[in-house]
């Protein structure tokens, strides 16, 4: 069996957790800062999780992570 290639990309924009859970930065933080309020603004700073529907995608993408 051949090995797998690890999509790149993938790899800089997920972290797998020690529970193998996949972590993500969330979406909307970039620009366009002064429309966001101060609470919207804060939880975009945290960390997401990806959904269950989406692990399998992403662990192919990241295989030996």
């Amino acid at each position: 069996m051949p090995k797998l290639k690890t999509k790149k990309s993938a790899a800089k924009r997920f972290k797998v957790t020690a529970k193998g859970e996949i972590k993500r930065e969330k979406a909307y933080a970039g620009h366009f800062l002064t429309n966001k309020n101060m609470d919207q603004k804060r939880n975009l700073r945290s960390a997401g999780f990806v959904s269950d529907e989406d692990k399998p995608k992403i662990k192919k993408l990241i295989p030996y992570k």
